[in-house]
Formats: structure tokens, C-alpha cells, sequence
């Protein structure tokens, strides 16, 4: 049963925009017209366009939702983001600068920049915020906002208690998304970690992957417990090579990210390491599906990037081994297990 959370007192209507009509990017629209703010989400699928705004459904990436008859789609990225005070980015990372080199001369100056996915570009190594400084501007930054968290967009379309994270450099930008969001299921906090928070949503996906593996093979609770923990160490040495805040890996957008899509049946991630640990080939795991696993890139990215800034990531690296160089995945665990004897840290 969905709880009645549409909020009536909140004084300030944002016009906001979402772009990006996967089942993250609906249901944060949903939820943004729910909340009383005027939502238009863009979605790059015609059909999909049609649908939303004739039954209010999504049935290609949230199927048996119903969204709030507030929110409008189009098809067209101008019209979109015309006069439009917060703009949230939800397409896969590596088309984000594509898209955003589209929408940056329609973009208000004053316009919020957020941004809800997750990964880090491969191409460049850029992380979402470099992408928007690079295209939009160094003084974009200054109102740039990175949303994360543990959350599966089926649970915040269904209005299922979830809590993330709200990170800027500026704090009544983090202000604006936070009053935007919150609702009685939505609970968002503030951050001034935009590097730790974008770097823990792009982890925690290869991680996840490695997870899903060890679940694939058989190797039990133990297993997994050990991967997520140690997991975190890599992320947290990752951030604190970029200049991160270590607190930041012990919240929402660390931990909490991690053991979520970690441990949850509907984490894509999770999901294509389980079928490569039970032995299904990469190529027919990305075939069956219609959402992007962006941990299958990340996985590359974060691995170049660790070899870059001489960051030690043993987990991401037999993850990227096992996926772009054919390691079979009992070997890549056997080597894990089997590195030098070290103390913990």
C-alpha cells in the first residue's frame, strides 16, 4: 500500500527539469511532482513520451507504477529545460557529455546543476561535476549538486521510506534539491562532499559486481561480508587520493550505497555478477537487459583511475580482469585470497 506523501506545505514551487526517463530518472519525477514542484522529465523514447503523459505510466522501466498526473514528458531537451531553476541529470554516464554539450546553451545561467547518476566517464576518467565544469563552465560548479544513496528507484516510485544525500560546494543549492525532495518518505540530507559522494555512487557499482559474483559461485555470507568491507577500504583510499572527506564513505553515499546494491535482488549490478559467477558470458548478460549496469564501465574507469593515481584496488582490479580481460572468476577470488599476508587498513 503507498503512503500519502504528496506535501502540502511547502511554500516554494521549483520548475524543475529531469532529464533522463529511465526508472531513476521516472521515479524522481514522480516524486518531484508529487511534492508539488512543476516537473517536466525528458525521455528520449517517443512511445515513452506518449505513455507518461497519456496513462501516467512508465511500463518499459517501471512497470505497475503509477505516476503523479502533475508531471509532463517531452521528447524535445529545449523545451525541457527552458526557464527551469534546477535541472536533474539522469542519463548513463557515459552519454552525460554528450546530452549536456545539447542542453548547455539552453541552460539558464542561474539554473541549480544536479546530477543522480552514477560512474565515472571512461573516456576521460571525468566524474560528472569535471563533465559539467568542463562543459558548462567552472562558475556552474559553484551550483552544482550531487544527489545520492542507498536507493532502488522501484522503492522511491513506490513510496517506501529511503534516505539520500544532497552534496554541494554551495549550500542553499543543497538547500533548494533538499526542500525539493523531502517528503515523509523521502528524507534527503546536505553535504559539502561532491567528490566523496560521486565517487562512492561509482564504487560501489564495481564492488557490487564482485559481490554478485562471490553469491554466483556459492561462496556464502562470509564471503560477501569480507568483499563489502573490504570494498569500502578501496573507496575510501580512492577518495582520500581525490581529495574526499573519509566521513563520506562511512554514510549514505558510501556505506549505505554499498551494502544495498551489495545485498538487494534488484540491483542490476549485483545481478550481472551473479550471472557471470554462475558462468554466463558478459555479452549475453548485457543482452537480456534493458537498464544500464553502469558498474560493467565503471569498472574500467575506476580501475584506469586507481592505476593513475597509484591507488591500491585489488577487488576492482580482478573485477575488471574478470570483465574485460576473460579471468575466470573462481581464479581472480583464488588470487585475491592468496595476495601477500598484510595488516588491516
Amino acid at each position: 500500500m503507498m503512503m500519502n506523501t504528496t506535501t502540502s506545505s511547502r511554500v516554494e514551487i521549483e520548475r524543475i527539469a529531469v532529464i533522463g526517463g529511465g526508472s531513476w530518472g521516472t521515479a524522481l519525477a514522480g516524486r518531484l511532482a508529487a511534492n508539488g514542484n512543476d516537473t517536466v522529465l525528458w525521455a528520449y523514447e517517443p512511445e515513452l513520451v506518449a505513455e507518461i503523459n497519456g496513462s501516467h505510466t512508465n511500463s518499459l522501466y517501471l512497470p505497475g507504477v503509477h505516476l503523479h498526473p502533475a508531471l509532463a514528458c517531452t521528447g524535445n531537451l529545449e523545451e525541457a529545460v527552458q526557464g527551469r531553476g534546477i535541472i536533474l541529470l539522469v542519463t548513463p554516464v557515459q552519454v552525460m557529455g554528450g546530452v549536456l554539450g545539447q542542453l548547455a546553451p539552453h541552460i539558464s545561467p542561474e539554473a541549480i546543476i544536479a546530477n543522480a547518476s552514477k560512474g565515472i566517464e571512461l573516456e576521460t576518467l571525468r566524474t560528472v561535476s569535471r563533465i559539467c565544469g568542463d562543459l558548462l563552465g567552472e562558475e556552474a560548479l559553484s551550483r552544482y549538486v550531487a544527489l545520492s544513496g542507498p536507493t532502488f528507484a522501484r522503492e522511491v516510485a513506490m513510496e517506501l521510506p529511503s534516505l539520500i544525500v544532497a552534496a554541494s560546494r554551495n549550500e542553499e543549492s543543497a538547500r533548494r534539491v533538499q526542500s525539493a525532495f523531502s517528503c515523509p518518505c523521502l528524507r534527503v540530507y546536505t553535504n559539502s562532499d561532491v567528490v566523496g559522494v560521486e565517487l562512492g555512487g561509482a564504487v560501489k557499482n564495481v564492488i557490487a559486481i564482485a559481490a554478485g559474483i562471490c553469491d554466483g559461485l556459492g561462496f556464502g555470507h562470509n564471503a560477501r561480508a569480507a568483499l563489502i568491507t573490504r570494498g569500502l577500504v578501496e573507496m575510501n583510499r580512492l577518495g582520500q587520493a581525490m581529495g574526499a572527506q573519509s566521513a563520506t564513505f562511512a554514510g549514505l553515499a558510501g556505506m549505505g550505497d554499498l551494502v544495498l546494491t551489495c545485498t538487494g535482488d534488484l540491483s542490476r549490478n549485483r545481478t550481472v555478477g551473479f550471472k557471470l559467477g554462475q558462468g554466463m558470458k558478459l555479452a549475453d548478460i548485457l543482452a537480456e537487459m534493458r537498464m544500464v549496469a553502469e558498474g560493467v564501465k565503471s569498472a574500467e574507469s575506476v580501475f584506469q583511475l586507481s592505476r593513475r593515481l597509484a591507488v591500491e584496488m585489488p577487488i576492482v582490479e580482478k573485477t575488471y580482469q574478470i570483465l574485460h580481460e576473460d579471468k575466470p572468476a573462481r581464479q581472480a577470488v583464488i588470487e585475491l585470497m592468496a595476495r601477500d599476508l598484510k595488516a588491516e587498513g
